[in-house]
């Protein structure tokens, strides 16, 4: 299985790609990719939202993942950041669609539970248990890669889950 999460922000996009090695004796998580596509404050609205399409779109054509993995819509107190972040994810979703491939949403209590264990964690520790799920020794592009990373992972985490249970998602 190879997953592409998407951390959706109207600044700053993360992105992470993670795959399973089922060959190993133990099945183990896999980094395969990660990083953030900047978006720029000068450019309207429009045109950051094609940004993100494209970049998105080339990024899964080189991926290849199986599926699409995205943070749900968190409530937020300002309206208008709420309605900019649900164009990202919008824009998100349709370049998973354009690419055939299946979108599965999480919420943020949910990720960082799959992750940490613990769903109120700080995203510090959010981000030391993705280095240490994926056996890296390298800080991350961004807090925003990590968070894609961590979606990816839930994902995971969650099949297996859904898997062994006999659940099919």
């Amino acid at each position: 299985m190879r997953v592409f999460g998407i951390d959706c922000g109207t600044e700053f996009t993360g992105y992470g790609v993670v795959g399973v090695d089922s060959e190993a004796r133990m099945p183990r998580l896999v980094h395969v990719a990660a990083g953030t596509i900047r978006l720029s404050k000068k450019e309207k609205t429009p045109q950051r939202l094609a940004q993100v399409y494209a970049e998105l779109t080339a990024l899964m054509a080189l991926h290849q993942p199986e599926v699409v993995a995205i943070e749900e819509v968190f409530f937020s107190a300002n309206v208008k950041s709420a309605l900019k972040l649900g164009q990202v994810r919008g824009v998100a979703m349709l370049a998973a669609a354009s690419c055939g491939l299946p979108v599965a949403e999480y919420a943020p209590l949910s990720i960082k539970s799959s992750v940490v264990g613990y769903g109120l964690a700080a995203k510090e520790q959010v981000q030391f248990m993705v280095a240490r799920l994926l056996e890296l020794n390298h800080a991350f592009d961004s807090a925003d890669a990590a968070d894609a990373l961590a979606i990816a992972i839930c994902h995971i985490h969650t099949s297996q889950t859904q898997q062994l249970q006999g659940i099919g998602r």
